[in-house]
This record gives structure tokens, C-alpha cells and sequence, in this order.
């Protein structure tokens, strides 16, 4: 067990905002027991106390978005745009082993929870290799690679200690529809296996922008209802071929998609009819600002789609196209573009940012049951920020100086199921040396051979 004591609390519940002079209790489950302020209770000998001395304890961030296979990729296609980025980072994997993915997954996940980041949404780089954008399609042809390039990645993730729902790409254009279904049944085979407190839940990784095949909306829906998956689907993400994607919404309408467990990804290049239909229908949307502004995407209408009531979650997205997974920078970008674009600055304030980069996306993605707020039953994720070092001044707003003036330099310890999973920036994980050494080693080897980076 662990208590946490004298603690700033930042529940993000449906209480308030701050509750100075808390305390948190955790159970031998990772679960939170109890909580509550002034003297903590009595507990049996050999829990664990840990007194924070006042600074914040927050919850952990959720990421409704990302793809932690890219952290190794920084710095890449950085005079690009969407698909000029990815034909430059992308490319590159369709020289890398299953087992170099492991590395390169585990690496992103441990830089994850580094940051604060306890709980990801993961698409899994598909067993197809990418292939340049062409008309607004890829052409879908290619060898798939080995089901063990998938599997790794799924591996790396708990084996990082990260929570994560594993997205796995259909490949449709490649073989018989029941070999499609074939292939991913063995995915969900693998994610039923795995530690079910971290696997959160397996789901498709949404590829109709993409795709050449008119009914790709029709087997992604046939996969959710057979293996009873969720869908997050990367749409209108970017300026390329915006009639092409628009026209593609009716796919996933005709093919009866819409609904709570349809999640669009991105979701920039709308138009007020289809956020509309798509809020109408019960389908919420998770939000990368930081991506979204790195590879000059667009600026989501947030203020249409929470007004028609759209559930959204905040995503980190690549650390490749993030740069640095700093979930405060990405909050306060997201602030930012929001006030810029519409002159106002209610239209984004920072106790919403919070809250959507942390229950906002739980709740986006079905799993608010779980994790997103510091509430009793829930999972003891949680950050512990000390405002004093460096010294942000008085706290005259608490979220408010939480969001905007503190970040990574003052997050000074990460913890996973009340177990302590990173301090002042450095992973716990005995595995963290050996994935940046395999990186280091490895990668340079792969590029050398294939001419990479062009």
C-alpha cells in the first residue's frame, strides 16, 4: 500500500478544482482506496508513506493519440507536410526487425511515462509498409510483414509498465477478407494474454483516409462487431485532398460507423456538417495540437465540436512529429491556436485543457471507468509536481499556474499503480539503459545500409 500525505491535490472530478492538504491512499491492487484531507488515517504497518510537502499530485496524463514506435525518429521531414513527413519517417521501418519495433516501442513508452504520461492510445506501425500518398490514396499493394512485427510492439508496451489500448492496422488491401479477419483475431488473441490492468482494451486502427477499397468502413465495422473492438480512425487530418477525405465521412455513415465507439482522430479539415452528424451519431474526437501545428495540419474547431457535444480527448501523437512528448507543451499549444484563432480567450481555458488531456481523453476512449481522475476505485496514476523547484511564484490560480507555468522541469516523480515509475525525468524501468543502447547501436546500422535518411 501507499499513502500519499500533505499533498495540493488536482482531482480533476466533478469536485473542485484544487483540495489543499490532502491525502491519497492507494491499495496493494493500484487502485485508490480512499482519499480525503487533514490527518490521513491509520494504516497497517509496512505501507509506504510518501509525503510530497505540499506540491501538486495530479493525474497522470492519457494520451488518446500516438504512436510510440516513432521515438527514435525525431527531427525527421521537418520542411513537410503530412505525407512528405511520413514517406521521411515512415519509410524507414520498413527496414526494421520485430525485434528492433520491441525497442523502439519500449523506448517511446518509457519516454512516455518519463514525462507524465501514464495511459496511451498506441497505433501500432501496421505489418503493411507505408507507401507514398497518391490521389489521396495509397495503393495498398506490398509484402506484409511478419504477425511478430505487431506482437512486439504489443510486448514492448507492457513490458514498459505504460496502461495503453493497442490500435492494430487491417491491412485490407492485402488477401481475403477472412484472412484480414484471420490476422487480426491473432492480434486480439495476443492483447487477451497480456496483464489486463495495463492492456486496457485492443481496438482498430481506423484507415479509411487512406484507403483505396470502397468498403474499408464496412470490414473496420465488421472487425469492431466480431471481436468487439473500439475504432480510432485518423480523418481530415490534413490540407492534402480535402474533397477526397471529406467525401470519405459517408464510408464510415454508409457503413453504419458513427457512434460512441468510433473515435475520429485529428478530425481539422471538417465542415459544420459533419461535425454535426458526427456529434449527432455519438462520436467523439481526440485532438493533437502539437502535431497538428509541427506538420502545419490545421486548427481543429474546438468551439463547434464541443458545442455540438462531441467528447474529446488530447493526444500526444508521434514523438516524432512532437518532438518532445512535453504534455504541458502540448496543452498550452492547444490553448494558444484555440485563443488565436477566435480573438477570445474563454475559448479554451485551462481547467478544460486539463481536464481533456486527462478524463476528456479516458472518457473518449471508454475507459474513464479506469483512469483519467484521482477517484476511488480508479488506478493510482499520478504525477507529483513541485511548483517551488524551479520557483513559479505564489499560486494565485492553481490549475491555472499547473497548466501554464509548470511542465516538465518541475515534474519531479511518476507513478503507476502507486508504484514509482520515473524521478526527475529518469525511467525506474531496468530496461530503459538497454532500449536507448539498442537504439544507438541499432539504428544507425539500418540506415546506413538502406541509404536513410534520403
Amino acid at each position: 500500500m501507499l499513502l500519499v500525505i500533505n499533498a495540493l491535490l488536482v482531482p480533476v472530478d466533478d469536485g473542485p478544482d484544487v483540495v489543499p492538504d490532502s491525502w491519497l491512499l492507494i491499495g496493494d491492487d493500484g487502485r485508490i482506496a480512499d482519499r480525503g484531507t487533514g490527518t490521513a488515517p491509520a494504516v497497517p504497518d509496512g505501507t509506504e508513506v510518501l509525503d510530497v510537502d505540499g506540491k501538486f499530485v495530479a493525474p497522470g496524463f492519457v494520451s488518446s493519440h500516438s504512436h510510440l514506435f516513432t521515438s527514435a525518429t525525431r527531427g525527421l521531414g521537418v520542411d513537410q507536410t503530412l505525407y512528405g513527413w511520413c514517406d521521411s519517417m515512415l519509410g524507414f521501418f520498413a527496414n526494421v526487425s520485430p525485434d528492433l519495433m520491441y525497442w523502439n516501442t519500449l523506448h517511446g513508452s518509457l519516454d512516455f511515462l518519463a514525462n507524465g504520461v501514464t495511459t496511451a492510445f498506441d497505433f501500432t506501425d501496421p505489418r503493411l509498409p507505408w507507401e507514398p500518398m497518391i490521389a489521396g490514396a495509397r495503393s495498398g499493394g506490398g509484402e506484409l510483414r511478419p504477425v511478430e512485427y505487431l506482437l512486439r510492439q504489443a510486448d514492448a508496451k507492457a513490458d514498459a509498465g505504460i496502461r495503453y489500448i493497442n490500435a492494430v492496422g487491417m491491412d485490407v488491401t492485402v488477401g481475403t477478407d477472412d484472412e484480414i479477419f484471420e490476422r487480426l483475431g491473432a492480434v486480439v488473441d495476443h492483447d487477451a494474454a497480456a496483464d489486463q490492468s495495463l492492456r486496457l482494451k485492443t481496438a482498430v486502427f481506423g484507415a479509411v483516409q487512406w484507403s483505396p477499397r470502397r468498403d474499408a468502413a464496412e470490414l473496420e465495422v465488421e472487425a469492431m462487431r466480431r471481436f468487439g473492438l473500439v475504432n480510432q480512425a485518423h480523418f481530415l487530418e490534413t490540407r492534402e485532398a480535402v474533397d477526397v477525405q471529406r467525401s470519405k465521412f459517408e464510408w464510415y455513415a454508409d457503413a453504419g460507423a458513427l457512434g460512441p465507439d468510433l473515435v475520429f482522430g485529428h478530425f481539422i479539415q471538417t465542415t459544420p456538417e459533419i461535425i454535426d452528424r458526427a456529434a449527432e451519431a455519438g462520436s467523439g474526437m481526440s485532438w493533437q495540437p502539437a502535431s497538428n501545428g509541427r506538420l502545419a495540419s490545421g486548427n481543429a474547431d474546438l468551439p463547434h465540436i464541443l458545442r455540438a457535444g462531441m467528447t474529446v480527448g488530447v493526444g500526444l501523437d508521434d514523438q516524432a512529429c512532437t518532438d518532445v512528448s512535453d504534455p504541458w507543451g502540448n496543452m498550452r499549444i492547444g490553448i494558444f491556436q484555440q485563443r488565436a484563432a477566435t480573438g477570445d480567450p474563454n475559448t479554451m481555458s485551462p481547467e478544460l485543457m486539463l481536464r481533456l488531456h486527462t478524463l476528456g481523453s479516458a472518457q473518449v476512449l471508454g475507459i474513464d471507468d479506469r483512469v483519467g481522475s484521482l477517484e476511488v476505485g480508479k488506478y493510482g496514476d499520478f504525477l507529483v509536481v513541485d511548483p517551488r523547484r524551479p520557483d513559479i511564484g505564489p499560486l494565485w490560480h492553481p490549475v491555472a499556474n499547473y497548466v501554464l507555468a509548470c511542465g516538465l522541469r518541475n515534474l519531479k516523480e511518476v507513478y503507476v499503480g502507486g508504484k514509482l515509475v520515473a524521478r526527475d525525468g529518469v525511467s525506474t524501468n531496468p530496461l530503459a539503459v538497454e532500449s536507448s543502447a539498442k537504439l544507438h547501436e541499432q539504428l544507425p546500422i539500418v540506415a546506413a545500409q538502406h541509404g536513410w535518411p534520403a
